[in-house]
């Protein structure tokens, strides 16, 4: 329930809508029936559900997402960002969304802001941003860019040699 924590009234208490919204935050996350267990008792990618479920329960215009699919397995991380993506254009709203996962980023995101100890080294479309000379120089090894089968994105293959 800290997700609808600002919307609650003179002493704190929610309201049945603050219960049904994080309810539905907890279902579309699929966490339908763990409303009563405690966080200790849940694994690390269910605690990254909660938590991301809670930051949906508070309706914000904008979502910051640190590392959000970290402990996830592929299915889930597919869920979050589809339901970002859902939550910004049928909300009028944004996320700003920091990852290491290039191939996420490059697949689900509109825009792309690549850094180096801080300080930028590229900005724009996934397309544009995501070339193997940028991403020599930001991490220092070679990678190879070319387009996922699928949806044509970039989609990068770290070189091991």
């Amino acid at each position: 329930m800290s997700g609808r924590f600002s919307h609650g009234g003179v002493f704190g208490w929610e309201s049945e809508e603050d219960l049904q919204i994080a309810r539905n935050a907890l279902e579309m996350c699929d966490l339908k029936d763990f409303e009563d267990k405690l966080m200790n008792e849940l694994s690390g990618g269910e605690r990254q559900r909660v938590v991301f479920a809670r930051a949906l329960a508070t309706q914000a215009s904008i979502l910051l997402l640190d590392e959000p699919t970290a402990n996830l397995d592929l299915s889930h991380q597919a869920i979050l960002f589809r339901l970002v993506r859902q939550r910004c254009q049928t909300c009028n709203s944004s996320a700003v969304i920091i990852t290491h996962d290039l191939n996420l980023a490059a697949e689900f995101a509109d825009e792309i802001l690549l850094l180096k100890r801080g300080e930028v080294i590229a900005k724009g479309e996934p397309a544009k941003v995501f070339n193997a000379e940028t991403l020599r120089e930001v991490f220092e090894t070679e990678v190879l860019v070319d387009g996922h089968p699928l949806s044509r994105k970039p989609r990068i293959t770290i070189s091991y040699r």
